[in-house]
Formats: C-alpha cells, sequence, structure tokens
C-alpha cells in the first residue's frame, strides 16, 4: 500500500509517499512544490495541480492524508492554503484517491505518542522510524512524510 502525506501550502507544499511491505514503512520520495510570491495565484495553483498530478500518476497512491487547516491569525495566509487544499481535494476526486484529514496534534500524537510533541521531536523520531540518515529537509517535507506516517498508524 502507498500513502501521500501532505502539507498544503500556496507557496511551498510538501509531499510525502510512503509504501508498506509486510511491518516496514518505506519512504519513497518526499520534497516540495515550490512557486514564487511574484506569480499570480491561478498560475501557482495551476502548477500545484500539474505536480501533483505528476506525482499521483508515478507513484499511484491508494490514500491521501492532508493536514487539516486549522484557524490561522494571517487570514491571507489560511486562504492560499485553503486554495491549494482545494486543488488536492479536486485531484483526489479525479483520480477517485480517499483523503483522511489529520490535525497537526492528531499527527504528533501519533508519531510521538504526545500531542504536545514539538518540531523536532516530530522529525527525530520520523528519522528514526522511516530509517532515514537524516531529517527531511525542508521542514514542509518532514511534515508532509508525518502526516503520511499518521495516516498508517491510524490504519493499523
Amino acid at each position: 500500500m502507498r500513502v501521500i502525506g501532505i502539507d498544503p501550502g500556496l507557496a511551498r507544499l510538501g509531499y510525502g509517499v510512503i509504501e508498506v511491505r509486510g511491518r516496514d514503512h518505506l519512504p519513497v520520495c518526499y520534497g516540495c512544490i515550490e512557486s514564487g510570491k511574484d506569480v499570480p495565484a491561478p498560475a501557482r495553483l495551476l502548477h500545484i495541480y500539474d505536480e501533483l498530478s505528476a506525482l499521483f500518476e508515478k507513484y499511484q497512491p491508494e490514500h491521501i492524508a492532508v493536514e487539516k487547516l486549522f484557524f490561522s491569525k494571517n487570514i491571507t495566509s489560511a486562504m492560499g492554503v485553503s486554495e491549494a487544499r482545494g486543488v488536492i481535494l479536486l485531484l483526489a476526486g479525479q483520480k477517485e484517491i480517499p483523503v483522511t484529514e489529520y490535525t497537526p496534534n492528531q499527527v504528533k500524537q501519533a508519531i510521538t505518542g504526545s500531542g504536545r510533541a514539538d518540531k523536532r521531536q516530530v522529525q527525530d523520531m520520523i528519522t528514526r522510524l522511516l530509517r532515514l540518515d537524516s531529517v527531511p529537509k525542508p521542514d514542509d517535507a518532514a511534515d508532509a512524510l508525518s502526516i503520511a506516517l499518521c495516516h498508517l498508524h491510524i490504519l493499523r
């Protein structure tokens, strides 16, 4: 089974694909889809659509796990994240891939056992659990792997 975790964002969207083989959770790929602030929003959303579509086509995920949007003090930023989430949900609908959303606290709880864990604790745990040589960079990619791993833990 393959799961893609997505940390949505308009300027930088993190993704991480994990495959399950027996009891092993294997990181397949991770990274970010980035777009410049000077690029108009429609072009940025199209770029996210095209890149995610290519990832879905290449890796054929069976599940999509996305970080749930929580209220932000920066409304402009929250709107951009919402727009990126719309692209993710559209693609999921087109490809008929189920989507599950997780709050940051749910992810922390699933990965570290504590909903109050800090970012570094989560990154250290996914590095160990996925047997990586180092913490994935940038943080958005590490967050996406955490979201995918959270989904796999909850599916068990």
